[in-house]
């Protein structure tokens, strides 16, 4: 009896050790997660709640446990993965105002392109952090060295099925399977999909992630064609009157520059500093050019949503999963403005002073159709920067230089790195010119900063844009100058505490753009706010290009849709039926357009341009096109 007393004590007490880490993970996930729904003192309220926002974390824990036979050194090691998820969400909210989201795990492929300078500079500044850590890992490294086997190693099989086990249900959690919707359903949890930062108030950063990633699985958007065709005949009149009046259009075919910004904005529209006149040379260009509001499918980061947007004519809202486009783009041929212009001559080349593989800009400029790509690496040695990036004033020189006065047209397509954030930091400035800029009252020091530091490099920005407009116009061809912000900078407290003068909110704010005819020889400039991916039709119009049916449909249709195009976790706005209609039916004509199957639909309205000269594919293309299957 003493003996058989002795075993179930042990048993019991190996039983119990788990049990209570596992608690103890429960309890500690919410207390390090921080949102009010799962903390800690909830667990007497929302016990499921607090549970599955753990639970991803206690199965690693376990199946650690399995492969170990170690209680404190799964548990540590499986508390240190969840510590840093939850701390790398806390960063991302407190810059962007939005928790870590399944998305985000691509950015792990795109540290060695450059990524980790880049977002290595949002990591805290403190070495207390980062004591912390070794700290945590030498615990752990000593509990492995000296803590006992909790059970025997030989379990006759019993090990290897509950590992086994865990491992497929961790493998199908992270896959999406949709058997897993039945344990983080929206009915049971709650689940708020118009906004992941109130999602993870209510349900936790971890379950946020379950449930975003798990939303659309089991399910595949598919394009309705017949009703796509329904759309497009009922617009038929508007869009043939729209491409005749367009096609009236014979000016000398111009050079185009575009320039994507970082971050710029006019800082005017924060409460408090509205009388500032930040960027005066984009409001003295705007006298004599197309301006307007530009509304962008992203904020305070996600560069390449604006940039996908502007270069294909495609709204991301209609691809809802498709967080970073360049990321998840299908190899092979994208149908959009780069390869348009290639049909009508031009040489294309795209112009970024950052590393070519960061957002895997390589291989999906390749797919877009540019001839070259102009990296970091291939500008002139000893580049100026201005802060922690190059400055926007080595941005424009590089323009000029891909600019020349004979031979094919150019379209040069420049990504602006100057006004990257964070905006923290103090490298490489003026610092008494950054001092002496006016910032509203009612935010912190720090937040006075960071805003600073941003309008320094946005007047730099601006200062560019003037310039670059003036050796334009001295240039012996017409060149047209597209400028655009692609979103707004990560200045939440600033935001939070001041506010907007128009009273929208920092996720639906719009963006300048401009649109100036270098040698005012084409078209009237046009007062009006767009989305971004309506730039192109614009733009190619005010080129003369006028023989792509489908963007010049979004011209036709895209008034009325612009201010649906916003950041993916703003509150979706109420529509009545009228443009409900109109919204589906251009999902439909996007997807279609994005396979490449648009094309027998609109063919009657396309009006050939007798001036078109082809570009022959070069054996990459060819390569490509034959991937996708042309």
């Amino acid at each position: 009896m003493t003996v058989n007393s002795t075993r179930w004590r042990n048993i019991a007490g190996r039983v119990a050790l788990p049990l209570l880490l596992a608690v103890a993970f429960v309890l500690y996930t919410g207390f390090l997660d921080g949102n009010p729904g799962v903390a800690s003192s909830a667990w007497a309220d929302r016990p499921w709640h607090l549970f599955a926002n753990a639970l991803p974390g206690l199965m690693l824990a376990f199946l650690l446990l399995v492969l170990t036979r170690r209680a404190w050194l799964s548990f540590g090691v499986a508390f240190m993965v969840q510590g840093a998820v939850l701390a790398v969400s806390a960063i991302k909210m407190k810059n962007l105002g939005s928790p870590l989201l399944p998305a985000d795990f691509r950015m792990v492929g795109q540290l060695k392109n450059g990524g980790l300078h880049l977002l290595g500079g949002y990591l805290p500044s403190s070495p207390l952090p980062y004591l912390a850590i070794l700290g945590t890992i030498g615990l752990i490294a000593i509990v492995a060295r000296f803590e006992p086997a909790l059970f025997a190693r030989r379990t006759h099989g019993r090990r290897l099925i509950t590992g086994l086990t865990l491992f497929a249900l961790i493998g199908t959690l992270l896959a999406g399977v949709p058997a897993w919707s039945k344990m983080y359903n929206k009915d049971r949890l709650g689940m708020q999909p118009w906004s992941a930062a109130s999602n993870a108030g209510y349900n936790g950063v971890v379950t946020t992630i379950m449930q975003f990633r798990l939303q659309n699985a089991g399910k595949k958007e598919k394009a309705d064609p017949a009703e796509a065709e329904q759309f497009i005949a009922a617009t038929g009149g508007d869009l043939r009157q729209h491409m005749a009046e367009a096609a009236t259009n014979g000016r000398q075919t111009p050079d185009i520059v575009i320039v994507q910004s970082e971050s710029f904005f006019d800082p005017s529209v924060i409460r408090g500093i509205e009388q500032e006149d930040f960027a005066p040379n984009l409001h003295r260009l705007a006298e004599h050019a197309s301006t307007g509001q530009l509304h962008v499918p992203t904020f305070g980061g996600g560069t390449i949503r604006t940039e996908f947007e502007v270069l294909t004519g495609l709204s991301l809202r209609y691809f809802p999963t498709m967080q970073f486009p360049y990321l998840q783009m299908q190899a092979g041929v994208m149908p959009g403005m780069v390869r348009v212009l290639r049909s009508h001559g031009y040489e294309t080349i795209a112009v970024h002073g950052n590393d070519a593989g960061f957002w895997n800009r390589t291989a999906a400029f390749r797919s877009l159709g540019f001839d070259r790509f102009v990296s970091q690496p291939d500008f002139p040695k000893g580049f100026r920067k201005d802060g922690e990036y190059m400055a926007d004033s080595a941005m424009t020189d590089e323009i000029m230089s891909q600019l020349k006065n004979d031979g094919p047209p150019r379209f040069v397509f420049a990504i602006s790195m100057e006004a990257h954030g964070p905006y923290d930091k103090s490298v490489n400035i003026d610092t008494k010119e950054r001092d002496a800029i006016p910032v509203p009252d009612g935010i912190s020091d720090d937040a006075k900063l960071q805003l600073r530091n941003y309008i320094y490099h946005m007047r730099h920005a601006d200062a560019e844009l003037g310039r670059l407009a003036e050796l334009l116009k001295q240039r012996e061809r017409p060149t047209l100058l597209l400028f655009y912000g692609d979103h707004l900078p990560a200045l939440t407290e600033t935001y939070a505490k001041a506010g907007f003068t128009n009273g929208r909110d920092m996720l639906t704010q719009t963006v300048p753009y401009i649109l100036i005819d270098a040698h005012e020889d084409g078209p009237a400039p046009v007062k009006t706010d767009l989305a971004s991916w309506m730039l192109p039709g614009k733009l190619l119009e005010q080129a003369g290009v006028h023989d792509d049916a489908y963007f010049a449909l979004t011209q036709v249709v895209g008034g009325q849709l612009a201010a649906l195009t916003h950041a993916p976790d703003a509150r979706e706005a109420p529509e009545d039926a009228g443009l409900k209609f109109t919204d589906t039916s251009m999902r439909n004509v996007a997807m279609l357009r994005m396979k490449r199957k648009l094309d027998p639909l609109v063919a009657k309205y396309a009006q050939p341009d007798p001036n078109l000269v082809a570009r022959q594919p070069g054996e990459a293309e060819e390569a490509a096109a034959s991937g996708a299957g042309q």
